[in-house]
C-alpha cells in the first residue's frame, strides 16, 4: 500500500476519535510540513526530518512531539512518553475530540516547526541509549494491559528496540498479528526477544 494510501486509511477508517485525529491533521496540514506515514502513524517532516506524529488509540489520541522537550509547553500539557527513557519526545494527549483548543495546538505545532528550523534538536552523545518509537499495533497491546506495559517499561532500551523492530519489520498485518501473540507472554515475563538463545 502506497504511503499516501496509508494516511488515508487511518483518518477515514472508522474511529470514535475520527473527527478529533482529523481536526489534528487540518492543523499539521497548517504548519507546511511534509505528511508520510511512519511506525503505522501519519508523521510530519520537515526536510526528512520527523516533527511530529498523530497517534489514535481507545482510550485516548494525540500528538507526539519529537523534540517536545524543547517546547515551552506554557498550558502544560505535555508528558514524557516514558519517564528515564524516553529523552526529547512528548506527548499530548486528548480524551475527547472537544479537548481540542485548536489555537493553542497550532502554537505548539508551530513551535515545534520553528525549533526544528532553528535546530533545535536532541542529540544523544554516544554513551546515551537511542529514543525507540513504538508501532501502533504493540503500543495499544500494552495500553490495554497494564501489567505487561509495566513489564515492557523495565526492559532495557535495547530489549525494547528488538520488540519494536520484530513488529515493524513484518510486512503483512497477519504476521504482525503473530508476532504480538507470540511476544507478549514473552514481555510479561521481563525476557527480551533473544534472551532465550543466550
Amino acid at each position: 500500500m502506497h504511503i499516501l494510501e496509508k494516511v488515508t486509511a487511518y483518518y477515514t477508517e472508522p474511529h470514535h476519535f475520527k473527527a478529533g485525529i482529523e481536526t489534528l491533521r487540518k492543523l499539521a496540514l497548517q504548519t507546511g510540513l511534509a505528511e508520510t506515514y511512519k511506525w503505522n502513524f501519519p508523521t510530519y517532516t520537515l526536510a526528512g526530518k520527523n516533527v511530529l506524529a498523530i497517534c489514535k488509540f481507545k482510550k485516548h489520541f494525540g500528538i507526539w512531539f519529537f523534540n517536545g522537550v524543547f517546547l515551552e509547553d506554557k498550558n502544560t500539557v505535555l508528558e514524557n512518553a516514558q519517564e528515564g527513557k524516553t529523552q526529547a519526545m512528548r506527548h499530548w494527549r486528548f480524551y475527547n475530540n472537544e479537548d481540542i483548543d485548536v489555537k493553542f495546538v497550532l502554537a505548539y505545532m508551530n513551535e515545534a516547526v520553528e525549533n526544528q528550523k532553528n535546530g533545535k534538536v536532541f542529540k544523544p552523545n554516544k554513551n546515551q541509549e537511542k529514543q525507540i518509537v513504538v508501532s501502533q499495533l504493540l503500543l495499544e497491546a500494552l495500553e490495554q494491559q497494564s501489567l505487561i506495559k509495566s513489564a515492557f517499561d523495565k526492559l532495557s532500551s535495547s530489549k525494547q528496540s528488538a520488540y519494536a523492530a520484530y513488529i515493524e519489520d513484518a510486512k503483512q498485518e497477519s504476521t504482525k498479528q503473530r508476532r504480538l501473540k507470540k511476544i507478549l507472554p514473552m514481555i510479561a515475563n521481563g525476557l527480551g526477544l533473544n534472551d532465550k538463545y543466550r
